[in-house]
């Protein structure tokens, strides 16, 4: 009887152990990115918002590899080489698996030298121009086959053959817009002129004047961060709405058109259009369970936006991957990645095991009279990602890159800093 009570407790305490010593495993630290101060914060805010929701579904399923995740949010505040320490900081300091985070490209290739000094990994949710590719990088965000080459052609079917191009003065509009040009001379379109301003420039009346007198078809904007506010108000002060004058912009969603209508009503954004990859309203079971449980956790009068799910999709495919490789060393990861998918709310998400990229959906929203975007045109099917474009050599881009940063003081934006 002592024998077999003896092998009892020998069995119980077996059983117990492991169960305590996972209780009492530490959490998965990750880092979050993202500006919550400056220019950028109007758009980056709420993406910090998308994350967390992600962790916090993640850890209600038991965590990743059996721990918790504990996020530690830090702020870039608009500003790249901020973006570059604090992203030293999270790995150093704070000994985080992975960092979530960045908007601005500027932003990113300052973190890029980081991550890739550090062997860690930064998972990236925000289109941008390409002419990129990092083994210490997963990009959940579209690159420009994706986004700006449907966008062009389809303004060329359905708005015309002139455009004024207006951005922030850093290297994602710089490159877009050079992509933009070479796209109107394959396609016997016109480039009447171009603007640049700095990030959180808020004088826009003489570009607005610029635009006018060139009689444009249609604006294509870059312009990112709450500049996007200035410039939509200066065409409004103008008389340029979007019956007059249509602007297709690349850099703002959901969250900067609630902004915006707040400030300067619905009448400066209605007929306005987008090119994303993702919008609130698209129809889908996933899509409607998502919007539903998002404002459940921040309100009804939260929205969601293509960085948003990005980032939010980007989380919960470290976390397969982290399964899949069985550890969080992050090589092994970004190793795991190339073999993740994910049904999203904007349709399968999966990353290309070439680059590190992901198949994207390309879409054409207008906004209407409630804020929010009608649909009006979607690929038909995922397309692939090409973050060089296939028409002219890699070093085409690689030394217009150079020379931009270059000519801004080794900087990757044209800030006052860098003029001086």
């Amino acid at each position: 009887m002592k024998r077999r009570i003896l092998i009892g407790c020998c069995l119980l305490i077996a059983l117990i152990v492991p169960l305590a010593c996972q209780r009492h495993e530490p959490p998965v630290k990750v880092g979050i990115l993202h500006s919550r101060t400056g220019t950028m914060a109007i758009s980056e805010k709420p993406v910090i918002d998308a994350t967390l929701f992600a962790i916090e579904q993640i850890n209600r399923n038991g965590g990743v590899l059996g721990r918790r995740i504990e996020a530690v949010v830090v702020d870039g505040a608009s500003d790249p080489p901020r973006f570059a320490s604090q992203a030293r900081r999270l790995i150093r300091a704070e000994k985080v698996a992975v960092i979530f985070g960045c908007w601005t490209s500027a932003s990113r290739k300052e973190v890029k030298e980081v991550v890739e000094k550090e062997h860690s990994l930064l998972i990236y949710p925000i289109q941008y121009e390409g002419v990129e590719s990092s083994p210490n990088i997963i990009y959940t965000g579209s690159v420009p086959n994706q986004q700006i080459k449907p966008a062009v052609k389809w303004a060329l079917d359905h708005l015309g053959r002139s455009f004024y191009l207006v951005g922030s003065d850093y290297i994602f509009p710089r490159v877009a817009n050079a992509l933009i040009k070479d796209l109107a001379g394959f396609l016997g379109a016109t480039v009447t002129g171009e603007s640049y301003l700095p990030l959180g420039a808020t004088d826009f009346d003489q570009t607005v004047q610029e635009i006018a007198a060139s009689r444009p078809s249609v604006v294509f904007n870059t312009l990112n961060g709450d500049s996007n506010l200035a410039f939509f108000a200066a065409l409004q002060r103008h008389g340029l709405t979007a019956d007059r004058l249509p602007v297709i912009s690349f850099s703002i969603a959901e969250t900067e058109v609630q902004a915006m209508r707040a400030k300067l009503g619905n009448e400066a954004l209605i007929g306005h259009y987008a090119a994303s990859s993702y919008f609130e309203t698209l129809p889908g079971e996933e899509n409607a369970a998502l919007v539903s449980r998002f404002a459940s956790r921040y309100g009804k009068d939260s929205r969601l936006t293509d960085p948003m799910v990005a980032a939010y999709a980007g989380v919960l495919l470290w976390a397969q991957a982290a399964t899949d490789a069985g550890t969080l060393d992050p090589t092994a990861i970004r190793h795991a990645f190339a073999r993740q998918s994910m049904k999203g709310p904007g349709g399968i998400i999966y990353i290309d095991d070439r680059n590190g990229h992901a198949w994207k959906t390309a879409r054409i929203g207008r906004i209407n009279a409630e804020g929010r975007f009608d649909l009006l045109w979607q690929s038909a099917k995922p397309i692939r990602p090409e973050p060089f474009p296939s028409y002219a050599a890699r070093s085409r881009w690689q030394t217009m890159e150079r020379d931009f940063y270059a000519q801004w003081g080794n900087r990757w934006e044209n800030s006052v800093e860098s003029k001086q």
